[in-house]
């Protein structure tokens, strides 16, 4: 098995240094959601755009959401405010909230600006393990991070689940044998859905240094906390999962997730990282929605009737396989290069569909399509037919 070791960041060529003729092409985006870049590119509004790029909730964010935004703004000049004030560094207030509801010690939780920034300092950690064992396809802000610290990794060939209904939880594949230190799991996984069972990872736990499992997309699966190894981080130092509170809330914006290990390993990274690095704004927002579990079952309701509804739709498009998911997307393969597709779909329709080329393991040939509400999936399986037919 290949193994790919991360160069620090800026090794890249400086794009400035070359000759017009020697620039290569864009790279795909790591992420979905880039409205400001694509508005541009098409000459058009954000609000235009139909996203179906990034995999957020279509009908959020909460009212309890916009009722902490709306009173920070209105405070009074002079008042204190998670809009005018530094936040707390500490970040207490929210590290009690998020372990009330995990049940955990305080001492256990570490916020932070997304996702993103927390696989930053997991990576530090792995690289310092050794050689870390990604899934493959899998998320490309995994390698990413690890480049940051020159880490190694090999890849881990997962097979892709057939078409069809399935029934979720799946079990994880036997880990494949080799020098690996650390392991990275996202459960569900990304990008194609696959929801794995609590039962099957749990041996990954003796068998690995540091065992890292994104579950950033779980509340968002009906059943899906069931699967989750939040319980398991008492007994298991060794063990970090991440939560991201974007997806659940549709508040990408405010960048808000959080990391569960081991305190020691927790007080490590804050050493290492900004005085802020979360904003006061998402640190209240937090407080107030994190344990919201009425908003967490409207979510799951929606990903239970539309996933299955949208698969449908899709499985009665020529050219188009849909693979079954538990999460709130699909992965959508196609015999042929799906690239002209997807721009025809941005030029004619403002539809906006994730390029999958940045995924390790996958490329032109597949798509990954976030669920929308019933009116915007409508439109955008109507957009599809038309291209198809074209």
């Amino acid at each position: 098995m290949d193994v790919h070791y991360g160069e620090p960041a800026g090794a890249d060529t400086d794009a400035r240094s070359l000759k017009p003729a020697e620039l290569k092409p864009a790279a795909p985006d790591r992420h979905g959601g880039n409205l400001e870049a694509v508005a541009r590119r098409l000459g058009c509004r954000p609000a235009d755009l139909l996203d179906a790029s990034a995999s957020l909730v279509p009908f959020g964010p909460p009212a309890s959401v916009r009722r902490v935004l709306a009173a920070a703004v209105r405070t009074p000049a002079g008042r204190p405010s998670p809009l005018r004030d530094y936040p707390d560094r500490d970040q207490l207030r929210l590290r009690q909230a998020i372990a009330t509801h995990h049940q955990l010690d305080p001492a256990a939780v570490l916020p932070g600006n997304g996702a993103a920034e927390l696989f930053t300092w997991l990576a530090r950690d792995a690289a310092a393990a050794g050689a870390s064992l990604l899934p493959v396809p899998g998320f490309a802000d995994y390698p990413r991070a690890l480049a940051c610290w020159g880490g190694a990794w090999s890849a881990w060939p997962l097979e892709l689940p057939l078409p069809g209904a399935l029934t979720w939880p799946q079990p994880l594949p036997p880990a494949p044998a080799g020098a690996h230190q650390a392991v990275w799991i996202t459960n569900p996984h990304n990008p194609t859905g696959q929801l794995w069972s609590r039962s099957s990872l749990e041996p990954l736990l003796e068998r690995f240094e540091l065992v890292i499992v994104d579950e950033a997309f779980l509340p968002l699966v009906p059943g899906g906390e069931e699967q989750s190894l939040v319980s398991l981080l008492k007994d298991h130092p060794n063990l970090v999962v991440i939560r991201s509170l974007t997806k659940l809330l549709a508040i990408a914006g405010l960048r808000l997730g959080y990391a569960l290990a081991d305190p020691a390993r927790l007080r490590r990274w804050a050493g290492w990282r900004d005085p802020w690095p979360v904003n006061g704004l998402a640190a209240a927002v937090g407080e107030a929605v994190v344990g919201d579990r009425r908003w967490q079952q409207r979510v799951q309701r929606w990903v239970a009737a539309e996933g299955p509804w949208l698969e449908q739709g899709l499985q009665q498009l020529p050219g188009l396989t849909p693979l079954p998911s538990a999460a709130n997307f699909l992965l959508v393969r196609s015999e042929s290069s799906l690239v002209p597709l997807r721009e025809r779909l941005e030029r004619h329709h403002r539809v906006l569909l994730r390029d999958c080329r940045s995924f390790a393991g996958l490329g032109e040939r597949w798509l990954r399509i976030a669920l929308q509400n019933r009116r915007n999936n409508r439109r955008l399986l109507r957009a599809l037919r038309q291209e198809i037919r074209r």
